[in-house]
């Protein structure tokens, strides 16, 4: 067992070390005082500088680093409150401990050298034992502030590579959203006895909800409106996925058609669309996440509606006269509950009349009082807006919605979808004709 003696010894081996590394200033008008502290810090292993006056220390200072300085108070020219003062508005690369030496013990005179920026003071005549201690003292407030600076480092250089992952991920979601802008690329379509007009908002760079249309046959046009769970790039993969599988280009791949028993393409009715879903989430997919649903089949000749909801927000019916009708009736989630069932609802456009699905990121997106938008809202907002047709209604929704809630962003992603329905005996005119021709081509093949 080691002898106190050699313990005392080691210690004073581990503090001389610690010494060797800093520099101490002594700062005294007094060449005797001068002597008497430099014999002591010397012998303790300090690097040690010293100065007649604090003119002679401060522009020291400014050309080296000091870790400690020791400086008398009461001194020609610059006294040392004015110079510990100076000391601190140097541009240091680290902190620097500072001892006044001082006769004064007044309270006033404390909070003076305080206030200048001193750490500690000495009384004289100055021990040696005292004058050790302070100095320790000084020593673990500077390893203190190293170990500090040394993590702040750290910190700063962790976030700088954090910085550079996420500028590297937000170039890459830019790149995702410009790709899962194309999969709704056309805001307006025209069908002949029908036109379509839609929006998707995304809170995020991308988002999880999905609008589109496609052509059934001759006479039928399908719409829909997703909304996948969740937020971010997990739910723009899905809605990327569910939008392969509800293209009009790949009618093969399209979910909505089968065939008959003589090998026709037929497209399933709206219950079926929602249950071939819900198996593919389940059976298939086995993703974490679920999405709500609302699709619908129009009949171009007549006007006839057939759709589902599958946990989606009830789709409108804004009628010729400005009324507004809500229809569905709620129905499960797709992607939840295996072999759940669902339930079509049939209604009819006449001439002038619109139908409009829409995401709950219109429905409940909170105001500035707190409350939801609403369905009862929306329907009036419609009402009110009867007067405006295709892009110019869904823009005064936008519009009333951000009014509501007092921004332009949203913590939900907003989109809808809008059909209006002109009965014209389902001719197909315009710009999309011969692309409804060439995609009934593909269905009949």
């Amino acid at each position: 067992m080691p002898t106190i003696a050699a313990s005392l010894a080691t210690d004073d081996a581990a503090a001389k070390s610690a010494a060797a590394s800093l520099r101490v200033l002594v700062v005294d008008d007094s060449r005797a005082q001068r002597h008497i502290l430099c014999m002591h810090l010397r012998r303790w292993g300090y690097a040690v500088s010293e100065s007649a006056s604090a003119d002679e220390a401060l522009a020291l200072c400014q050309r080296e680093h000091v870790d400690i300085v020791i400086s008398d108070w009461m001194m020609p020219g610059l006294t040392g409150l004015e110079f510990c003062y100076e000391f601190r508005r140097l541009p240091q690369k680290a902190y620097g401990y500072f001892i006044l030496l001082t006769s004064r013990s007044e309270k006033n005179d404390i909070a003076d050298g305080l206030e200048a920026g001193a750490d500690d003071f000495l009384t004289k005549p100055v021990s040696g034992g005292e004058l050790r201690a302070r100095l320790r003292a000084g020593e673990r407030m500077l390893a203190m502030q190293s170990e500090l600076l040394a993590k702040n480092r750290m910190i700063a250089a962790t976030l700088e590579e954090l910085q550079k992952l996420y500028d590297s991920l937000d170039r890459d979601l830019i790149e995702a959203r410009k790709l899962q802008e194309t999969l709704i690329r056309d805001r307006h379509r025209d069908f002949g006895s029908a036109t379509v007009s839609h929006f998707l908002k995304n809170s995020g760079r991308v988002g999880g909800d999905l609008v589109g249309s496609f052509q059934i046959d001759r006479n039928r046009i399908a719409i829909y409106s997703l909304d996948v769970s969740g937020h971010g790039v997990a739910s723009a993969m899905m809605t990327a996925r569910l939008a392969g599988l509800l293209s009009s280009g790949a009618p093969d791949q399209n979910l909505v058609f089968t065939k008959d028993a003589t090998g026709q393409q037929v497209a399933l009715p709206p219950e079926a669309v929602a249950e071939r879903f819900n198996r593919l989430m389940l059976e298939d997919i086995q993703a974490d996440q679920y999405f709500t649903m609302a699709y619908a089949e129009i009949d171009l000749t007549n006007g006839r509606v057939r759709i589902v909801q599958a946990g989606h927000p009830h789709p409108m019916v804004l009628r010729r006269d400005g009324s507004v009708e809500t229809v569905g009736q709620g129905g499960l989630p797709i992607g939840l509950i295996a072999g759940a069932g669902y339930d079509a609802q049939e209604l009819r456009l006449a001439p002038g009349d619109r139908l409009f699905l829409m995401s709950d990121g219109l429905t409940e997106c909170p105001g500035r009082d707190g409350t939801d938008f609403g369905e009862a809202r929306l329907a009036e907002q419609l009402s009110r807006c009867a007067a405006l047709t295709g892009s110019a209604l869904l823009e005064a929704v936008q519009w009333e919605l951000a009014n509501f809630a007092g921004a332009d962003a949203f913590p939900d992603d907003l989109s809808g979808i809008l059909v209006e329905f002109q009965g014209n005996g389902g001719q197909q005119h315009g710009p999309v004709a011969l692309v409804a021709e060439a995609e009934q081509r593909l269905l009949d093949r």
